[in-house]
């Protein structure tokens, strides 16, 4: 598909068995923003897109976090729970993760084999 994302705020469309649910989305696509990731917060409103990034680490994270691994075509690979201080098996297939607070994604509908879409503001 090759799409290219700026760091900034957008919003991430579930489209699952729940029908289209919207998400906050943040979207980390420089070295700088992706490095950083949500490390050092609390909380997490939404969700946070790491593009491009095949896998993810939960060293220095002050909490739990949903991990979502999406092929290019933006399908869900794998979407797996992580605690901090945890580093996440790279997925082959990955060309962009997905991270958010632990639980929430599945209240989203978000599990593989299901579609997203990222609207840019």
């Amino acid at each position: 598909m090759g799409r290219r994302w700026r760091d900034g705020r957008g919003t991430l469309v579930v489209h699952g068995d729940r029908g289209e649910v919207p998400v906050p989305l943040e979207i980390a696509s420089s070295y700088r923003a992706r490095t950083k990731g949500l490390l050092g917060r609390d909380s997490v409103e939404g969700a946070m897109l790491l593009t491009p990034a095949g896998g993810v680490h939960t060293f220095r994270m002050r909490i739990p976090i949903d991990v979502a691994y999406l092929d290019r075509k933006l399908n869900v690979i794998a979407v797996r729970t992580m605690k901090p201080g945890r580093l996440g098996l790279p997925r082959l297939r990955s060309r962009h993760v997905l991270e958010a607070e632990a639980g929430v994604m599945a209240g989203w509908g978000l599990v593989a084999g299901v579609r997203v879409a990222v609207e840019v503001r």
